[in-house]
């Protein structure tokens, strides 16, 4: 108990081997692809609007970011949504932080 206070104090972590061996499978195994063209069919702004999303970014701020309007907005979700065969953002999400979006 002690030895994990002292580690703690100074920054490190414990695992115990469980842990551990699933840490190192994680990361040794093949990541998803995270070049920009993970989704080819989308365009290079929908892919920015996907990343937004992904980062958990709502419609009226992918708006000002982008200075666009959130009926453009929309209508790239919209695309979006058709592109990658998803009915809301949830599975939108979901298929963009696969990819390694919205990181």
């Amino acid at each position: 108990m002690l030895r994990a206070i002292r580690a703690v104090a100074q920054g490190e972590a414990l695992f115990g081997p469980d842990i551990a061996t699933r840490l190192v499978n994680f990361f040794s195994s093949p990541q998803a692809d995270l070049s920009p063209h993970a989704f080819p069919e989308l365009t290079s702004r929908e892919h920015e609007v996907l990343d937004l999303i992904a980062k958990g970014i709502n419609n009226p701020a992918i708006a000002n970011r982008l200075s666009i309007s959130e009926k453009t907005v929309r209508n790239h979700i919209s695309n979006i949504f058709n592109k990658l065969q998803v009915v809301d953002r949830a599975q939108a999400i979901v298929k963009a932080r696969e990819a390694g979006m919205g990181v």
